[in-house]
């Protein structure tokens, strides 16, 4: 299994850090579920913008399970940046409705070729995304809307999450913030499916032992699309 860069430590500044031995784990996590280090989930593909192409880019995502946030984060390098893009419990759930939304969609032929209309059609949520160019970088924080839609691309309908650009965070006094970068993920319908079975939360709780749960799922490549056969 790849590994992008797991465990974080510059993550932990933000997220999982503890200001003192004594502190009280349930008040500084009120959506804790488990006192317990992150752990990998699985790792899923999707495709991403090219740059300077119009052509996609497949790329390997790792998703983490962070028990005290209760979310799971995308790991993935794109662009020459390491991102973590966080999902909680009830974005998760919106991602996999959302995509029950498109399939029905797509096996009705509804499909419109307007990305303008469709990139939100099936609603947005708020997530939470850490970057930096390298492991022992700066760590910076931002809180950008996601939108999920899908879109057509290479001739093909493309389920997919688009997350907005949003002004950096937790900025020391003075200090001038920069915006992420808006970065949009396309996903075939097996390559979604893959993404809400690590998504799903009595799995992401079996890995921590206190639950029976399935083990993480293979990635599911596929090697072709056609307009209406995924």
């Amino acid at each position: 299994m790849k590994r992008f860069f797991f465990p974080i430590a510059a993550g932990a500044v933000i997220f999982l850090s503890l200001s003192c031995a004594t502190a009280d784990p349930a008040k500084k996590y009120p959506n804790m579920v488990a006192n317990v280090d992150p752990v990998s989930a699985g790792v899923i593909e999707a495709e991403f913008d090219r740059m300077f192409s119009s052509k996609l880019n497949k790329v390997e995502i790792e998703v983490v399970f962070y028990p005290r946030l209760n979310a799971a984060a995308l790991e993935f390098r794109h662009e020459f940046l390491n991102y973590r893009q966080f999902w909680d419990e009830a974005s998760r759930k919106m991602f996999a409705d959302a995509l029950e939304r498109y399939k029905t969609d797509y096996e009705a032929r509804n499909l419109v070729n307007k990305y303008n209309r469709t990139r939100k059609i099936y609603g947005k949520t708020k997530g939470r995304l850490e970057w930096e160019a390298f492991k022992l970088a700066k760590t910076r924080v931002s809180s950008p809307t996601i939108e999920l839609g899908y879109r057509f691309r290479e001739n093909s309908p493309f389920f997919s999450a688009n997350m907005r650009s949003a002004l950096e965070e937790e900025l020391g006094s003075g200090e001038k913030g920069t915006e992420s970068q808006r970065i949009a993920m396309y996903f075939t319908r097996s390559q979604a499916d893959d993404l809400v079975r690590l998504f799903d939360q009595q799995y992401l709780m079996g890995l921590l032992g206190g639950q029976d749960g399935e083990k993480p799922m293979e990635p599911l490549v596929m090697d072709e699309y056609s307009e209406f056969d995924d």
